[in-house]
């Protein structure tokens, strides 16, 4: 199986298969496909795992694709301007990431639910409770917003971030969110109350645009209903 990654900051992601290779996709996720490419639709893991992607912001059915006789290509273009990352997950191997980032995987990825387990994490960490946690053996690619930076943080090394930046994240990152000091800063400096403090080892991925932001920045622009 090989990929190509094409259209700048609105990115599509290129795969072309071999025959019997499959990948799975969310629901609408593809964008173009080879006439020899299979579709079939199924709630890949059973009910239970089904309502789990729901609540990390992921369709309950997902989208089998399998090359059926020579190559094949299936394209799944991103939803929002940014970029399409490639984690390449070796057996028991396991990244976390925001609600929403899954674009696609090979079948042997297993997606599931992750629970954020600190209250003050969970209300304030910029995603809530519930992100999602991907594992291998296999490759799977994440859609993120803007560009990305990724940092590797060494045992004990601390780094502060705005929660909405956190694109992905290994499972040995701990994260704790704290009330940003001083009034001043609270009220003047446009950071909000909280930020995340993320405690090495393990690398995390950061996004340099967030949706709600670009709304935001948007919104004054937005036709206004004078009625």
């Amino acid at each position: 199986m090989q990929h190509r990654i094409e259209g700048g900051n609105l990115p599509v992601l290129i795969v072309t298969m071999e025959p019997g290779e499959t990948m799975v996709t969310e629901r609408g996720g593809m964008s173009w496909m080879s006439p020899n490419v299979h579709m079939d639709t199924n709630m890949k893991g059973g009910l239970m795992k089904g309502l789990g992607r729901a609540l990390s912001g992921e369709s309950v059915f997902l989208n089998t694709y399998t090359c059926q006789g020579g190559q094949g290509e299936l394209a799944c273009s991103s939803s929002f301007p940014g970029n399409i990352l490639e984690f390449d997950l070796a057996a028991g191997e396991s990244i976390i990431a925001q609600k929403g980032s899954f674009l696609c995987g090979e079948s042997s990825v297993t997606l599931s639910v992750h629970l954020r387990k600190k209250v003050g994490v969970g209300f304030f960490g910029g995603e809530g409770f519930i992100m999602q946690r991907m594992e291998g053996p296999g490759k799977v690619y994440l859609e993120i917003n803007g560009s990305c930076v990724k940092k590797t943080l060494q045992h004990g090394e601390e780094l502060i971030v705005d929660p909405g930046h956190i694109a992905v994240q290994s499972p040995s990152i701990t994260t704790d969110i704290r009330m940003v000091k001083g009034m001043k800063n609270i009220f003047l400096g446009g950071e909000g109350l909280f930020l995340a403090h993320l405690t090495g080892p393990g690398e995390v991925w950061l996004q340099t645009m967030t949706a709600a932001n670009l709304a935001q920045t948007l919104m004054p622009y937005m036709p206004q209903n004078n009625s």
